[in-house]
């Protein structure tokens, strides 16, 4: 009998990891980031400062995490120096741009 190999799975909803086939939108960025911090999308503003609203380095580190599993390369340094959605917004659309070419 052959066995799969284990499934990413997240540690929050034992959901599978998958690949993104296109960005993030800025809509599941806020839902995201709202989820991460127990409070509802529409509570969290696209200029708000997400520390101010509760997202401490721990939550930020499992979204980069999530992101890059799913083939967003996320720089938490730079998340981290410029905590809004909408800052977030922009880098997270940069980094998805430039991927490798023919990575899906």
């Amino acid at each position: 009998m052959t066995t799969s190999p284990p499934s990413r799975t997240s540690a929050r909803t034992g959901a599978r990891t998958r690949q993104r086939t296109r960005p993030l939108s800025a809509e599941e960025l806020r839902q995201e980031v709202a989820a991460a911090i127990g409070l509802s999308p529409e509570a969290v503003p696209d200029d708000a400062h997400l520390v101010h609203l509760g997202l401490g380095s721990l939550e930020m580190m499992r979204l980069v995490t999530r992101w890059r599993r799913q083939g967003i390369t996320a720089d938490f340094a730079e998340l981290a120096g410029s905590p809004t959605l909408d800052a977030w917004h922009r880098h997270l659309t940069a980094a998805w741009a430039a991927r490798a070419p023919g990575v899906e």
